[in-house]
């Protein structure tokens, strides 16, 4: 469940205001103070993230620790594009792109320079990622699923050499920015910072590939967020891994790997809507059919491993 985040309006004009989901939750998983520390360290940086203004860490205020921050001005892409945004070929190129190099410049970020130094342990960052999402695979299992616990120990036994770890945002894909309207080329703010750490910048790379559909795709690709890339226009993945090669100077060749652990921690999110939907605790058109993205997504994971390719 992500952090609420609210739009508070006074005669002084318009800020955001962010907290933790309401209802027991995890510390660790809505830490205001982790996520309000990452955006105020980047606002000095080639990073687009909104200037903090506040952050309250005691919970009699609000019910939980919260953070304010200014109300940056932008549209967001998401199921579809806005009227009149980024309609030609050439600004859909120019927006996928500038969403690349805004990716590269976080990566190339010191996290000693902007104080990050103990944001997280990079090292053996990516075997405690596949160990982590096994783990809750494990916890949540739905059904026997053997290719899903093929897929957990193919990644498990292939695991590349990550570099030293930069600031990785954790979930970044498009909808998690806001564009400026005019320039499509141009990201205003990258937002919802909630899983950031120090780690491997391909990670973040390979799941928004995950996300990223291009218009050939078959259509038995699952859908899990349906996203505009696919419209007309939009470099395919490889262009998408290419530019990034390019503009961050780093190698991409086991760009697969990351690909298919995207595929797989998104099976396993799936699997654990399904445990909650049976279950009783969670609701909500759609979550009763979810199940059935679960295969295809494991099935798209082990064939990134197999083939080695971003089709």
């Amino acid at each position: 469940m992500s952090n609420l985040t609210y739009v508070v309006s006074s005669a002084a004009g318009e800020v955001v205001l962010r907290r933790p989901p309401t209802g027991s939750v995890l510390p660790t998983a809505h830490d205001m103070v982790r996520e309000h520390r990452v955006i105020t360290a980047l606002a000095e940086t080639a990073v687009p993230v909104p200037r903090t203004l506040y952050l309250c860490t005691d919970p009699d205020v609000l019910g939980a620790p919260f953070y304010v921050m200014e109300k940056v001005e932008g549209v967001i892409a998401s199921r579809q594009l806005p009227a009149g945004f980024a309609e030609s070929a050439a600004d859909r190129r120019a927006l996928a792109w500038g969403l690349i190099d805004v990716l590269a410049d976080l990566h190339a970020v010191d996290p000693a320079a902007v104080g990050l130094s103990g944001f997280g342990r990079p090292e053996g960052f990516m075997q405690r990622q596949v160990r982590r999402w096994t783990r809750q695979w494990d916890a949540s299992r739905d059904r026997e699923r053997p290719d899903l616990d093929r897929l957990a120990e193919e990644l498990a036994g292939s695991v590349p050499a990550s570099p030293t770890g930069p600031i990785v945002h954790g979930d970044y894909r498009l909808d998690n920015c806001l564009l400026d309207p005019d320039r499509p080329g141009r990201i205003n703010a990258v937002l919802d910072w909630e899983m950031s750490t120090l780690g491997d910048p391909l990670a973040d790379l390979g799941l928004l590939l995950v996300y990223w559909q291009q218009h050939d795709d078959a259509a038995a690709r699952p859908t899990v967020t349906p996203s505009v890339t696919g419209k007309p226009g939009f470099p395919s993945r490889r262009e998408v891994a290419d530019r990034y090669a390019e503009r961050s100077g780093r190698d991409v060749t086991e760009l697969p790997w990351y690909v298919a652990f995207g595929f797989f921690k998104l099976a396993v999110v799936v699997t654990g809507i399904v445990a909650r939907v049976r279950a009783g605790a969670m609701a909500g058109k759609g979550n009763a059919d979810v199940a059935e993205l679960v295969d295809p997504l494991v099935g798209l994971g082990r064939s990134a491993l197999a083939s080695g390719n971003l089709d």
